[in-house]
């Protein structure tokens, strides 16, 4: 193998393993205000990425709190269930846009499915 050949597999096999080291960690605070047949929603998620496992809590300004259930991120695809008003299951999938947004469709129960785009929550700055 020439020092040319080793030098473009080398570089090759280095950029794939950057390409995987990339994906966007989501932990943190999201939010979403998206209309539905019931009225304007207004939610909040707070994310938590380990291992590709997510957990975290959500807050929906109609119906309360819930937990993050069967969360799961794979490279850009985000999939986790919210059980609203403790008992309708939604099931969110979604694609990471960019650092600080996600773009989701969400299945509420038998009801239908709802577009959404949750925005990263940036911390705010101390007054000087």
């Amino acid at each position: 193998m020439t020092v040319r050949r080793l030098t473009a597999v080398i570089l090759s096999a280095c950029i794939s393993v950057l390409s995987l080291g990339a994906a966007v960690d989501i932990t943190g605070k999201w939010t979403a205000s998206f209309s539905t047949p019931i009225g304007e929603m207004n939610y909040t998620y707070d994310f938590v990425l380990k291992d590709g496992q997510l957990t975290g809590k959500i807050h929906s300004s109609t119906f309360g709190d819930a937990d993050v259930l069967e969360g799961k991120v794979d490279g850009d695809k985000v999939t986790f269930v919210e059980l609203m008003d403790g008992s309708i299951r939604v099931e969110y999938t979604g694609r990471i846009v960019s650092v600080d947004e996600i773009a989701f469709s969400r299945e509420v129960g038998d009801f239908g499915t709802e577009e959404l785009t949750a925005r990263r929550t940036k911390p705010r700055s101390p007054n000087p």
